[in-house]
């Protein structure tokens, strides 16, 4: 059975206070374990305090390091950006809304130690309320039926993975317009999962708005994804199908010197006029669907990074 040292990056967003009593209850929590660990905060741009009392706890601490960036990208590039400064050779991510146990960390490093190399911990129970759940359940489903990717049904946020992938995360993938989890899935590894029961967010406000949390979908559906080019395929070829019938049809009525088919008079205003805006709407979906791919290679190709960490001075 191996051991090493076990690297948790902390998510830190507006955390204030929450980040030392955090890191007291997992430092008691892997003490009685007996898991070494470092404590690695990552700001995602806080505008509050929240860096300072990381600093502070850097201080009082040898395993705590705390880095922020340089404006807000959002948990999953702030993930990228912990995984480029985290030295063991278990790495796992937490949230600081407390919605996952501690007991899920302590089952990573026991699956890690029997030799797992991605452990991703699944909810097998939310407390989140009917429209939350519905829609997570609703983008799960999606992921699960149209994109490259498998999730459980309810989802995973947090994963753990060895010092290997996370060579491979920092050598290989461009952190633009994607997430951590939908990488880390991607790469294989026979991944080992383990439930949890995820519990309320303790009464605190969630800073996952509803805008950041479409953007993700976006970002993560149009990466691990090639349903919608393929959907204007079937679609243009269905169309283009149609579109012959109705030329044959309407030849057809015109050598008959007919107006009509089935007793349904076919020429008129508001038969041109649906059949244009029906096939205008179509032409703009479909270039609207490309213009999301063409945007993504347009992201890539500029070689920005997709998150800045910010240097003291």
């Amino acid at each position: 059975m191996r051991n090493g040292l076990f690297s948790v990056i902390l998510l830190s967003y507006y955390s204030g206070a929450r980040i030392p009593a955090v890191y007291e209850k997992l430092a008691a929590c892997f003490k009685k374990e007996e898991i070494d660990f470092e404590f690695i905060v990552i700001d995602d741009g806080s505008e509050d305090d929240s860096y300072q009392i990381a600093k502070l706890l850097e201080q009082q601490h040898s395993n705590v390091q705390a880095f922020r960036l340089s404006r807000n990208y959002s948990s999953h590039y702030a993930i990228f950006a912990g995984l480029t400064v985290v030295d063991g050779q278990l790495v796992s991510i937490m949230p600081d809304d407390w919605q996952t146990p501690l007991e899920a960390y302590i089952k990573m490093y026991r699956e890690w130690q029997s030799g797992a190399q991605v452990i991703i911990p699944f909810r097998s129970k939310r407390s989140d309320g009917f429209f939350n759940e519905f829609f997570a359940r609703s983008y799960y489903f999606l992921m699960n039926k149209l994109s490259d990717v498998s999730f459980p049904p309810l989802g995973a946020d947090i994963f753990a993975i060895d010092r290997e992938l996370v060579d491979i995360v920092n050598e290989r993938i461009h952190p633009i317009n994607t997430s951590a989890i939908i990488e880390v899935m991607r790469l294989g590894f026979n991944p080992v999962y383990i439930p949890y029961e995820r519990p309320s967010g303790k009464g605190h406000k969630s800073r996952w708005t509803f805008k950041k949390k479409v953007r993700l979908f976006k970002d993560t559906f149009y990466a691990s994804s090639a349903f919608p080019i393929r959907m204007i395929t079937w679609v243009g070829g269905g169309s283009f199908i149609m579109s012959l019938v109705v030329i044959v049809i309407s030849i057809i009525l015109k050598l008959m010197g007919e107006d009509q088919l089935g007793g349904f008079r076919v020429p008129g205003w508001t038969t041109t006029l649906i059949i244009m805006s029906f096939f205008c709407g179509l032409i703009l979906l479909s270039i609207s669907v490309l213009a999301e791919y063409l945007l993504r290679v347009f992201d890539e190709v500029k070689n920005r990074p997709g998150y800045i960490i910010r240097k003291d001075k």
